[in-house]
């Protein structure tokens, strides 16, 4: 597959080199905003649907430009809209119900979804989100939508045979959406897999789902995969196969452990690698994170290297999330500086190769 990524690099840009900075979906959202959605939901608030909209519009807006002044070069809303990654998707299918909250981990309640009938392409799930923030963004804007394993395996099934089968007919559904986001103008799409990992002897029907995901979807729309938690020595280099641009993976969590792995077979498509921890309520300095690009860098020469944090970072403090944005976007354009300079050694295994080729 070709790799459009030139396509994001600000016209302005400073340096030669070009690290792509940008996130993975979630941002913590404004305390006024989960105001909002309390008195929304509660029906002896005089809160309406339109200020609920409103809420939504205004938090969308300001994370959106929030993103723009740390220089991120892609962005997102933070996910302003939605409530949770499973959830917020199986209101919009018709043949998903809900029967109540299950417990997860913890205090950790989540609102497990059933499948209680055939699964249908009903009403568009993020169209109206992309228009928005693409409509008010100055820099190009990607859009996370969750995966159709992911959606399956979080599911209770109570229609079909198997989990699998489950898995394709909702990938078709996702292959609707995604089309009707590139019809809109959409050209940076991110798939959320976190089951991926966790599940890993089924990466041969991820790679099924994502085949029919792609289906007909034009080349110069990009397209990621988000992978987070588990062991990547069960799924790599078989994921290699997959027909996505970029594999987004959370490797600062854990120290960076898991990185061998994707030196071990060369790494042919572009590596969005977390440079920061989304799990800890602490700024990374800059030179931290300049050490965590390098190790990218022993992965993928620069032009396939995207710098992102780990995952989505709703559960930090927003003062800190801003902050860990911010010297992120510093150390990748240090770096940039640093390789124009020829002070950096690029070492990474097949550096002549391109994802772009």
């Amino acid at each position: 597959m070709t790799g459009p990524r030139e396509q994001f690099r600000p016209e302005n840009h400073p340096n030669d080199h070009f690290l792509l900075t940008t996130v993975v979906g979630s941002y913590p959202k404004p305390k006024w905003h989960d105001r909002a959605r309390e008195m929304f939901e509660d029906e002896d608030a005089d809160f309406g649907a339109e200020e609920w909209e409103e809420s939504k519009d205004d938090a969308s807006r300001l994370v959106t430009h929030e993103h723009e002044r740390c220089g991120l070069d892609v962005v997102c809303d933070g996910e302003m809209r939605r409530n949770e990654m499973v959830e917020y998707f199986a209101h919009r299918i018709d043949g998903y119900e809900f029967n109540g909250r299950v417990k997860v981990w913890g205090h950790n309640y989540f609102d497990k979804p059933s499948v209680a009938d055939e699964v249908e392409y009903g009403e568009q799930w993020l169209v109206e989100e992309f228009e928005f923030t693409d409509e008010v963004a100055d820099r190009p804007v990607k859009v996370p939508i969750t995966g159709p394993y992911t959606l399956a395996n979080w599911s209770f099934n109570e229609v079909y045979d198997s989990e699998e089968q489950l898995a394709y007919e909702l990938a078709d559904l996702v292959n609707e959406e995604i089309e009707a986001l590139v019809d809109a103008g959409a050209r940076y799409i991110q798939i959320d897999e976190p089951a991926l990992a966790t599940t890993p002897d089924d990466h041969a029907i991820v790679g099924e789902c994502l085949e029919r995901i792609v289906d007909e979807i034009p080349d110069d729309v990009r397209l990621g995969l988000h992978v987070c938690y588990g062991d990547y020595s069960r799924i790599y280099p078989e994921i290699l196969d997959y027909p996505v641009h970029e594999y987004d993976l959370e490797l600062a969590n854990g120290d960076f452990d898991q990185l061998d792995v994707f030196k071990e077979h060369e790494f042919t498509k572009d590596f969005a690698m977390g440079v920061l921890d989304a799990h800890t309520a602490e700024v990374e300095s800059v030179e931290e994170i300049k050490d965590n690009i390098k190790k990218g860098l022993e992965v993928v020469p620069p032009e396939r290297l995207t710098v992102s944090p780990d995952c989505g970072v709703k559960l930090l403090p927003r003062e800190i999330a801003r902050g860990k944005m911010e010297n992120m976007v510093q150390a990748a354009r240090e770096i940039e500086q640093e390789l124009d300079a020829g002070e950096i050694d690029v070492v990474a295994t097949g550096a002549e190769a391109s994802a772009d080729d």
